[in-house]
């Protein structure tokens, strides 16, 4: 995307969580921001994909696909946990989720950021906020976004852990999830402030407003 934006909204790892999707929507919407991203996963979960797939689309949400769309997509992996039936899918579904790229480039004052699921291309690729260590130094997917310096932000998700993370001369934004099991959240990413603001689920579906900003780093 060559359009400079300054306030996104990132929805994570969406599992086929309508409602929470719906509200986090609703809020970000209202909020009168330039864009708002996903970081894939639409399918597996206790809801319904066709709703997910009609909001995504109905908002315009810039979204890539996640390892499990790549997988139900195939027909592969069907045996795990809440795993969507790929005859429950409707055509219009399929092809929204075939349509999804792996990584989306935006442009920010301070920096190119990259949208992707895991870490760069690779779907199945994460960092978690206690990775230390060897952990860092052998995960090649990350050192190759940390040596290439090309993007200053990466905003993935696929661990489901929400993180804002500073590495050298690159931050990693993970929004966690809107599984409902998964402490579920949302983002608003301010490039002009460096901040960051999470919108946190109640047990009951409500939001909650964010307690304070995070820095960006």
């Amino acid at each position: 995307m060559s359009k400079v934006v300054e306030r996104v909204g990132v929805i994570g790892d969406i599992h086929a969580e309508h409602a929470h999707l719906k509200a986090a929507l609703d809020v970000l919407e209202a909020r009168g921001l330039e864009l708002v991203i996903a970081t894939g996963d639409v399918v597996d979960g206790l809801g319904s994909v066709d709703l997910c797939c009609e909001l995504l689309a109905a908002h315009r949400v810039v979204t890539v696909c996640g390892n499990h769309d790549r997988w139900l997509l195939a027909g592969t992996s069907r045996d795990l946990p809440d795993a969507t039936n790929p005859a429950s899918v409707s055509d219009r579904s399929r092809a929204f989720l075939e349509s999804l790229p792996r990584m989306v480039e935006l442009s920010t004052p301070s920096g190119l950021a990259l949208l992707c699921h895991g870490l760069g291309s690779n779907d199945m690729a994460k960092v978690a906020p206690d990775d230390f260590g060897y952990a860092l130094e052998s995960n090649d997917d990350l050192q190759n976004l940390l040596r290439n310096r090309y993007f200053r932000w990466v905003i993935n998700g696929h661990s489901h852990h929400r993180m804002v993370r500073a590495f050298s001369g690159v931050s990693v934004i993970n929004a966690g999830t809107l599984k409902r099991d998964h402490s579920p959240s949302f983002l608003e990413i301010d490039f002009v402030r460096a901040s960051v603001l999470v919108f946190q689920f109640a047990i009951d579906g409500t939001v909650s407003l964010p307690p304070a900003a995070v820095a960006l780093r």
